[in-house]
């Protein structure tokens, strides 16, 4: 953003909820949606506030012209947070199978690579848009194998 303005208005809210069905362990571009959300709200410049309800899910703001970025961070994720347990960061030693398999092999390792990311981002929009870079989107980030349906809580706060 190249110009310096000061901004006086009347600040608003408003609170969305967007529920997005993934396909599984990979990437849901969202930035669509939230564009949407930004314009259908009324609002043109603000701060929009976006939170994945979930424990085995995360958010990331990744590059999406080259779908190879998104396979590599998933291939790295991976290997750091191995599906059949864990073991020393060198890969010597005992595997350690983890505990909590309540939902299945892949329910542990899910909530693992989300404590590694994130579950929430803040980001700015004007003129009703995202500010976003050019090569830039939102992607919400599944890290269990099946299908899932997520929600997010979409707060904006601006004029």
């Amino acid at each position: 953003m190249q110009r310096n303005r000061p901004i006086r208005s009347v600040l608003r809210q408003s609170l969305h909820r967007l529920s997005v069905t993934t396909c599984g362990d990979g990437f849901t571009d969202l930035t669509a949606n939230l564009q949407h959300t930004i314009a259908s709200s009324g609002l043109r410049t603000g701060l929009v506030t976006l939170v994945a309800l979930h424990t085995s899910c995360s958010l990331t703001i990744n590059e999406n012209a080259d779908p190879r970025v998104l396979t590599d961070l998933a291939a790295h994720l991976r290997a750091l947070v191995p599906r059949e347990g864990a073991r020393s960061l060198s890969g010597r030693g005992e595997l350690r199978p983890y505990l909590h398999d309540d939902e299945g092999p892949d329910d542990m390792p899910a909530h693992i690579r989300t404590a590694l990311t994130t579950t929430s981002l803040g980001l700015s929009f004007d003129a009703g848009r995202l500010v976003l870079g050019t090569w830039q989107a939102i992607y919400l980030w599944e890290h269990r194998t099946a299908p899932q349906q997520r929600h997010l809580s979409v707060h904006l706060i601006g004029s």
